[in-house]
């Protein structure tokens, strides 16, 4: 089965430090719906950085062109997210190596807390933002056609007091 494509931009912020170590923090402050995109269109190419806000307070930078896919494999981390209290949307950043502006800029915007955690535990910085509405529209049907909770299984616990606990109902062993 295809993926599914939604179009967002996410804003990168500035804020200036009073530290004796580091001047500044880089942020992601939000992710902007732009729209669903036609699975045949596959995944868009991330455009330039555009400055948006500039000021005592910080700068922010407009990354468009990201884009968040869903898979029914990640089915189970897009309903824990959407079915939690704060449903969010987890952007992976890197420092910019070559020294330009902006220092910080986003790889990656998924909405499935499992590949948010697999990403972290290979060590790279992801954040999270709040999820817009539209995000969280457009993802409940999708998550209500693919998500199918794993059967409760049986599980045999090691009781002591049990009748099979001693062994004497089992064949000796030869």
């Amino acid at each position: 089965m295809k993926p599914v494509y939604f179009l967002v931009d996410v804003l990168m912020e500035r804020v200036p430090l009073v530290n004796r170590w580091v001047s500044e923090q880089w942020r992601p402050a939000a992710v902007l719906p732009v729209g669903a995109m036609a699975p045949e269109a596959g995944i868009a190419k991330p455009g330039a950085a555009e400055r948006v806000a500039d000021g005592p307070a910080g700068t922010t930078w407009r990354f468009s062109g990201h884009t968040i896919e869903l898979h029914p494999s990640e089915a189970e981390g897009y309903f824990l997210n959407i079915t939690s209290d704060t449903p969010l949307v987890f952007v992976m950043w890197r420092s910019a190596e070559d020294g330009s502006e902006p220092a910080a800029r986003p790889q990656l915007v998924t909405v499935s807390y499992n590949q948010a955690g697999r990403i972290m535990d290979g060590g790279e910085r992801v954040d999270p933002v709040p999820m817009p509405e539209a995000i969280l529209g457009w993802m409940r049907p999708y998550v209500a056609e693919h998500y199918k909770p794993e059967p409760r299984r049986k599980m045999r616990r090691n009781d002591p007091f049990s009748d099979d606990a001693s062994g004497r109902d089992r064949p000796p062993r030869g």
